[in-house]
C-alpha cells in the first residue's frame, strides 16, 4: 500500500514537472515575440511585443518631409495596431498547447475568455452613472449649490 502510494505521489510530482518546464517554455517564447508592420511606402516600421507594447519604431528621414505630422501619428497608431495583432496571434499560437482544448487562447490574453458577447457589451447605465457633472455647483457660493 505505501508503494502505491509512493508511486502515486511520484507519478503526480513527474506531471507537476513537466506541466512547470513547458510552461518556462512558454514564457520563453512569449518573451521572445516581436511582431513588425511596415508602411506600404516603408518609411514607417511599428515593432510591438507579446503583449502589444511598443518596442521599436523606425521612421526614415524622408518620412518627415513626406508626411504632415498627423499622418505620420496616424501611420504610427495602425501600424502598431497591426502589429500588435500579429503579435496577439503568435502569442495565442505559443499558449495554446498548455490550455484546455475548447479554450481560445487569444481571448484569454484579452482576459475575455470567460465572457459572453452580453458581458463584453459597455452598459448605457453604468456609462450615465459614471459621468460626473459639475453643472449645479458654484465655487462662489457657500456649500457649493446655485
Amino acid at each position: 500500500m505505501a508503494a502505491e502510494h509512493r508511486a502515486q505521489v511520484e507519478e503526480l510530482l513527474a506531471g507537476y514537472r513537466r506541466s512547470r518546464e513547458q510552461l518556462g517554455s512558454v514564457q520563453r517564447t512569449l518573451a521572445g515575440i516581436q511582431k513588425s508592420a511596415r508602411s506600404e511606402d516603408g518609411l514607417v516600421t511599428a515593432t510591438v511585443d507579446a503583449h502589444g507594447q511598443l518596442v521599436g519604431l523606425v521612421i526614415v528621414e524622408s518620412a518627415y518631409r513626406r508626411l504632415r505630422p498627423h499622418e505620420l501619428a496616424q501611420c504610427i497608431v495602425e501600424l502598431t495596431a497591426a502589429a500588435a495583432v500579429a503579435a496577439a496571434r503568435a502569442a495565442g499560437e505559443a499558449i495554446a498547447p498548455v490550455l484546455p482544448r475548447d479554450t481560445d487562447p487569444e481571448a484569454l490574453l484579452r482576459g475575455t475568455a470567460d465572457l459572453t458577447a452580453e458581458d463584453l457589451q459597455p452598459r448605457a447605465a453604468d456609462a450615465v452613472e459614471s459621468e460626473e457633472t459639475f453643472e449645479d455647483l458654484s465655487w462662489m457660493r457657500t456649500g457649493g449649490k446655485r
